[in-house]
């Protein structure tokens, strides 16, 4: 979520994943994908660069969570456990 301003001053958290525009006129006018719009006080390059940051600080939260070790079973590996449990998407021909 990122934060926007109301032009009224009031403050509020903006989901920027549901953003389908955001227009200049002169106001910022920001649009989501259900039609609902706000008008904020910050500018559309001030608005992009939040939005700009808030993915780049997912994708370096995400690069930091170290992965899970795998579990390993009596029968082998956790590689052959999962493949154990994947299905053919096509029968084969006869």
């Amino acid at each position: 979520m990122i934060l926007v301003t109301r032009i009224n001053g009031a403050v509020f958290a903006l989901n920027p994943d549901l953003v389908e525009r955001v227009e200049c006129t002169p106001d910022t006018v920001v649009t989501l994908v259900d039609g609902t719009k706000y008008i904020i006080a910050e500018s559309v390059p001030e608005f992009i660069d939040s939005v700009r940051h808030y993915r780049a600080s997912l994708i370096a939260q995400a690069s930091r969570l170290e992965p899970e070790p795998a579990a390993r079973s009596s029968y082998g590996s956790a590689d052959d456990e999962f493949d154990a449990k994947v299905l053919p998407l096509h029968r084969k021909e006869r």
